[in-house]
């Protein structure tokens, strides 16, 4: 598997990943309000934004980068729950802003939707391009069309 992985550009998922980084920025801070759809779906975009960012610059298969970048999630939430196990507090308010302060198993099942939704997402996508590629060319006529 990590030899099938090489580096890359590839400015279509740099393109999402900044499009969604701007979602996530004002769900973070514009949908400060808005409970759980910028709690939850932002929990949910920011797997798919991981997976982005490393389309970017690794060319691999969809289920590695997606596995990858659903692994940065529960990370993130495994460091919430021994942060609040450990008393300890991030001071910068920023980046407890990103990476949440609060162990929660609606942010695992969020990560794991994200996940899915990448998958379904390069499925259709893939599903698409292969349904507007002829399978096979038409014969041509024996005798001029008039």
């Amino acid at each position: 598997m990590i030899r099938a992985m090489r580096w890359r550009f590839d400015p279509l998922s740099l393109a999402w990943a900044v499009a969604l980084f701007v979602v996530l920025a004002l769900l973070a801070t514009v949908g400060a309000r808005w409970g759980w759809l910028r709690s939850f779906f932002g929990d949910v975009l920011a797997v798919v934004w991981v997976y982005f960012v490393f389309k970017t610059v690794i060319a691999a298969r969809v289920l590695p980068l997606a596995v990858a970048a659903l692994g940065v999630g529960y990370a993130v939430e495994l460091g919430q729950f021994i942060a609040s196990a450990w008393h300890l507090h991030i001071p910068n308010r920023a980046l407890r802003i990103v990476l949440g302060s609060t162990a929660d198993w609606w942010d695992v099942l969020a990560y794991t939707i994200g996940f899915a939704a990448v998958l379904a997402l390069e499925a259709l996508r893939a599903r698409g391009f292969r349904a507007a590629r002829p399978t096979t060319s038409a014969p041509r006529p024996s005798t001029p069309v008039r």
